[in-house]
This record gives C-alpha cells, structure tokens and sequence, in this order.
C-alpha cells in the first residue's frame, strides 16, 4: 500500500526535489489532489445532512470524524478513487518518444 500523507499535509514539499517530470512524482501529485477532493467532498456531505453517524455534536466526535473521512479519501484516491487520479496523470506524463 502506497505511503499515506495527511491531506493536511499536502504540498508540493511532500513531493520531494528533483524531477518534475518523474512519473512516480506525477502519479503521487494526482493521487494527492484525488485524495483533497475527495476529502472535501465528504466534508461537504456531511456539513450539509449535520453529521452521518450520530449529530457529532462534541468536538471529539468531530475530530474523529474527520479523521476518519481524511482516511476514508486517502484510501479512495489510493485504490483508484473516482479514476480522477489515472486520467490527471496521463494528461500530465510526457509521451515517450518510439
């Protein structure tokens, strides 16, 4: 399974120096930006019904869950997610020359 970074963690930092065009950086940005989106996504469907799992109304809850979906999305874009991931990457990787 693919290292996992904290969707709060995400910068071009978490990427590392060097190449910008290195499939494996490539592939690793968009499975990130899959993964934010995705965060945000659950986030908003859970501000807009007041919670999937109880109300939430204490912060532990809160933190838990969100926790939980930050993990949720990351496991998600990780797998394949929304297949956002594969066609960001393709779009951006240099076609090789024959």
């Amino acid at each position: 399974m693919p290292e996992t970074i904290p969707i709060s963690a995400m910068s071009t930092e978490s990427l590392g120096a060097g190449n910008k065009d290195d499939p494996a950086k490539i592939k690793a940005a968009a499975t990130q930006f899959e993964a934010l989106l995705l965060g945000q996504m659950l986030k908003s469907m859970h501000d807009s019904e007041g919670g999937w799992l109880g109300t939430g109304d204490d912060e532990s809850a809160s933190s838990a869950m969100e926790y939980g979906q930050e993990m949720l999305a990351q496991s998600l874009a990780a797998n394949g997610g929304l297949g956002l991931a594969s066609l960001i990457t393709q779009g951006l990787e240099k076609p090789t020359k024959p």
